[in-house]
């Protein structure tokens, strides 16, 4: 009975925690980066203005005819953003207002005014943070003075369409959003940009399309050797050094309970081997070598383990299979993922991974545990077992 405990636990527990990775991985992704980016070669080591993607426009248009992904162009780059009475610096980022919602979700997250409409127009979305700092509301104009891609004097005005809030304060302190025509033209880029940010259905099928991505890029661009692929490992290297970190500090808690499970079913053992020396005193007078009734002991816990593992399986991926489809819900959940445009519940995430690892480690901490109650079989002797009491 403790093994299948503790089985279901920890087939529910690993399930969660891995559902809880992926919802984590994929509001990430959706909030900003996308699944996957095609940039130029050396532009996510050194973002530098004229590290570009050739042709921006036309790329991403053949893109979306060739392949089922959704994308979305983008340039960037920092600027001066100036109001009537202060000056802070900015990334100014350029975005296709009708293909940016369906890669990201930062269109949802407008609180005041609106989202960006034409590509061309001279207005500008930014941040709750700056728009504070720089007093402004909607409607107001902001000059925004940079360097274009040719190394010339950028400037421009632009008005205050939409303020959003991420309730994240960096990028709301940092970040704006342009149309991507408006910001070729101020910047000098000539048609090309910096990004092309794609978005998936599901994680696991990143690499299928990084590498279907890349072989298209070869057919419809001539500069394929400067442009490279990245998935969100990459794009996100410290969203996956935090998860690693947090599912070993999990395994700390899971490991804990391990050990007293494995305890639990020596002791058991342990008791039982001593309950039983008279008997194997009797059988070992018998003929029976002592190597033998250790082998039955050591199969005895085998067949616990078995059986523990089996129905703590079965009874944690019920578990799991409910809570795969209802979702399971903490109080304040729906006010956070109505802000932010996501799920309302934590769906656990079943696979073979997450069923089989801990109950077989459970299983074999146990049959290691007896080896102890085994080894003492073999120091026992027939008349000294028989006058056991």
């Amino acid at each position: 009975m403790a093994m299948v405990f503790s089985n279901m636990l920890l087939v529910f527990s690993i399930s969660l925690q891995l559902g809880q990775y992926d919802m984590m991985i994929g509001n990430t992704l959706k909030m900003f980066s996308g699944n996957l980016q095609i940039q130029q070669q050396d532009y996510l080591d050194a973002p530098k203005m004229d590290r570009t993607v050739p042709d921006i426009n036309q790329l991403v248009a053949s893109l979306r005819q060739q392949t089922p992904y959704r994308y979305a162009a983008r340039a960037s780059t920092f600027a001066l953003a100036s109001s009537e009475d202060r000056t802070f610096g900015i990334q100014v980022t350029g975005v296709e207002p009708e293909f940016e919602p369906q890669v990201t979700a930062l269109s949802g997250l407008v609180s005041e005014g609106r989202y960006l409409r034409d590509g061309a127009a001279a207005e500008i979305v930014l941040g709750k943070v700056m728009a504070k700092n720089l007093k402004v509301n909607l409607g107001d104009e902001i000059t925004l003075l940079g360097s274009g891609k040719d190394g010339s004097f950028a400037a421009g005005i632009v008005t205050v369409a939409g303020i959003f809030d991420s309730g994240l304060s960096d990028a709301d302190r940092a970040m704006a959003l342009v149309g991507l025509s408006y910001f070729q033209d101020t910047f000098a880029m000539h048609g090309d940009g910096h990004s092309i940010v794609v978005s998936l259905d599901t994680l696991e099928g990143d690499i299928e399309a990084s590498q279907q991505i890349q072989q298209q890029l070869a057919v419809l661009t001539d500069h394929v050797d400067e442009l490279k692929v990245h998935d969100w490992r990459a794009l996100n290297p410290g969203l996956e050094q935090a998860i690693q970190a947090d599912f070993i500090s999990a395994w700390f808690m899971y490991g804990v309970l391990i050990l007293l499970v494995a305890l639990g079913v020596m002791n058991t053992q342990l008791m039982s081997v001593l309950e039983r020396t008279r008997e194997f005193g009797v059988i070992m007078s018998l003929g029976v070598k002592p190597r033998m009734i250790s082998g039955l002991v050591l199969l005895e816990s085998l067949l616990m383990g078995l059986l523990g593992l089996v129905i703590g399986v079965a009874l944690g991926g019920l578990v799991v299979l409910y809570f795969q489809h209802v979702g399971l819900y903490f109080p304040g959940m729906e006010e956070m993922a109505q802000r932010f445009n996501l799920p309302d519940r934590i769906y656990p995430e079943i696979s073979l991974l997450s069923v089989l690892m801990g109950p077989v480690v459970v299983m074999i901490f146990s049959l290691v545990a007896t080896l102890y109650p085994a080894l003492r079989i073999l120091r026992l002797h027939p008349i000294e077992a028989m006058r056991a009491t």
